[in-house]
């Protein structure tokens, strides 16, 4: 399991890979920093998702 399914491992300001839901079919990965968390359970089997500071929004896949 990685650790962007635990909502836990997650706070605002960190830098992260997200997949958006444009790029769920290939894969491809956005990095930018957290600077909300949407998801309201503490875990996600897709990842959690959040909105980064330039607005885009996604499921979490790495943490960096």
């Amino acid at each position: 399991m990685n650790a962007g399914t635990n909502r836990k491992n997650i706070k605002p300001g960190l830098n992260v890979g997200i997949v958006l839901k444009k790029d769920q079919k290939s894969g491809k990965i956005t990095r930018g920093i957290v600077k909300r968390i949407l998801t309201k359970s503490p875990s996600h089997p897709h990842g959690i998702k959040v909105q980064l500071e330039d607005g885009s929004v996604g499921r979490v896949k790495e943490i960096y």
